[in-house]
């Protein structure tokens, strides 16, 4: 039995989980036998390896995954597409006159092929391989321009970060100078005041007829 690893996962641990999965999706099978295979390469559990690339993982193979999924879809086109080419293929071979006397034969063989019906079927076959081609080429493109979108729209998102951080620093700025302004308006409102009660509490003499000085009350 294998043991169950409880260490922290390494890179070459998240390395091999993402190896795995995607071949699992280019070859149309499921993340679950993915993460069973990977648990049984590296000693974890399909539930730890699940998590694991559920919550660290995938964000980092988003691209690779849709390249992968792209890569499935054309395997099961050319799947579907052999199936159908090589039964109207086999049909339309066995209908071809097979020699000068006019004998048209049952079966298949080397000897009962004709050599035109062997080239209606490659130029077929020729032409169900270009059309996948332009499909792929279609389904690249589309990958590549939402890739382009996904990064314009996240240089325009770490801008607008970059702008807001920039006005909360100036907002900061401007309320500890207001702060400080009215700080300084206060102190010089209560210096204002301490100086009237001075200028009132200080004693006032006049000169009598005398020469002698009297205070004025």
């Amino acid at each position: 039995m294998t043991a169950v690893r409880q260490d922290a996962w390494s890179p070459e641990d998240d390395l091999i989980l993402a190896e795995v999965t995607l071949r699992h999706i280019r070859e149309g099978s499921t993340q679950l036998n993915a993460f069973e295979e990977v648990g049984e390469r590296i000693g974890r559990t399909a539930a730890a390896c699940g998590f694991r690339w559920n919550s660290c993982v995938r964000k980092k193979y988003e691209a690779a995954i849709s390249i992968a999924k792209a890569q499935r879809q054309k395997r099961n086109y050319m799947k579907k597409q052999n199936s159908l080419t090589a039964g109207s293929g086999m049909a339309s071979l066995t209908s071809v006159d097979m020699d000068d006397n006019g004998y048209r034969g049952d079966g298949v063989s080397e000897e009962t092929i004709s050599i035109d019906a062997v080239i209606r079927f490659l130029r077929g076959w020729k032409n169900t391989i270009q059309e996948t081609n332009r499909q792929i080429k279609t389904l690249e493109k589309e990958l590549k321009e939402k890739e382009e979108e996904i990064a314009k729209l996240r240089e325009e998102n770490e801008k607008l970060s970059a702008q807001v951080n920039e006005v909360q620093t100036d907002y900061r700025v401007v309320n500890d100078d207001y702060k400080a302004l009215i700080q300084i308006m206060d102190r010089a409102r209560r210096l204002a005041f301490l100086n009237e009660e001075d200028e009132e509490n200080k004693s006032r003499f006049k000169m009598d007829a005398n020469g002698n000085l009297e205070r004025i009350e």
